[in-house]
């Protein structure tokens, strides 16, 4: 197979006029389906912001290991380097990483039991920078999500309601330099699929993101700074049945210079009492799997790499 992952115009969606919104909708679909990734230029999310994040992101991993260590919170805050693994893989990915949440307001906490975030007290401007990225890409996932609800014969806002208040998460990753006594077979991420709905990625600062092509080969997905990579996860294609599948992908160690990779993916989760039942217009494709709910999935995913 060849070819690249398309990209696609994110305002051709949010300000073209109805035959402008159906092509977007429906080649988001269709890049979906065969490559379970996207590229999205044109979107609303201001590159100056994106900038302030990766400059903050490299000022946070910078600190002393000691420092970070002391606001390692679970599922919020520092996760030290080594700590994960791909679910079939026994060796750690060479990477830490600092994760933000859903803020647990009174309304989302009728909801959603959110745990608080972690709040460095340095880098200045890191909060209030972290807080309004988050809410840009949760705007943004929800915007793809009514732009493929009506491929899946959905009403435009059926996911609305669902991942308003849902568990999302923000990662900012650092891959340093691979360390010379890296254990064998240890790459920076090694091949896996996303758990959630979808994942939006700042194009990162720094290669090595591939993807699995249907025909076992693996593909580089690149784009400049600024634009969004879009992938979807294992929850979508549980939902769809397969009709949009997670498609595997990796990092790779540096084959140039040995040096640090940043990276900040946005994981767009639905409630999580949500139930993951096949939708009525994708149980054609194949026998549907058992019912479960995002939380359970969820949960049984972060056992199977370690963070649970």
């Amino acid at each position: 197979m060849s070819g690249s992952v398309p990209e696609l115009r994110l305002s051709d969606f949010t300000g073209g006029d109805p035959a402008t919104r159906a092509r977007f909708q429906n080649s988001l679909f269709a890049s979906l389906r065969r490559w379970g990734f996207v590229i999205l230029s044109d979107h609303d999310v201001p590159v100056g912001l994106l900038d302030r994040a990766y400059a903050l992101s490299a000022a946070l991993f910078d600190q002393p290991e000691t420092d970070k260590r002391a606001l390692a919170g679970g599922l919020r805050g520092y996760t030290p380097f080594g700590a994960e693994h791909a679910r079939d893989s026994h060796a750690p990915d060479l990477k830490e990483f600092w994760q933000i949440g859903r803020e647990p307001t009174p309304e989302a906490l009728e909801v959603e039991p959110l745990p608080p975030n972690v709040w460095p007290a340095t880098p200045p401007g890191f909060q209030d920078t972290f807080q309004a990225l988050y809410e840009g890409l949760d705007r943004t996932g929800q915007l793809l999500l009514s732009a493929l609800a009506p491929s899946l014969d959905l009403p435009e806002d059926w996911f609305d309601s669902r991942v308003r208040f849902g568990p999302s998460i923000l990662r900012l990753l650092h891959y340093p330099p691979v360390p010379s006594d890296a254990p064998p077979g240890a790459v920076r991420s090694a091949a896996h699929e996303d758990i959630n709905f979808l994942t939006i990625l700042v194009a990162a600062r720094g290669a090595g993101l591939q993807l699995r092509d249907r025909d076992g080969s693996w593909v580089a997905v690149e784009t400049e700074p600024g634009k969004l990579i879009v992938d979807s996860g294992d929850m979508l294609a549980r939902l769809t049945n397969g009709v949009i599948p997670a498609t595997t992908h990796r990092v790779v160690n540096p084959e140039g210079p040995n040096i640090s990779r940043y990276s900040m993916p946005f994981f767009l989760h639905p409630h999580s009492d949500l139930s993951l039942a096949a939708l009525p217009s994708c149980r054609h494709l194949r026998p549907p799997e058992p019912d479960i709910t995002a939380g359970e999935f969820l949960s049984q995913r972060l056992r199977e790499i370690g963070l649970a």
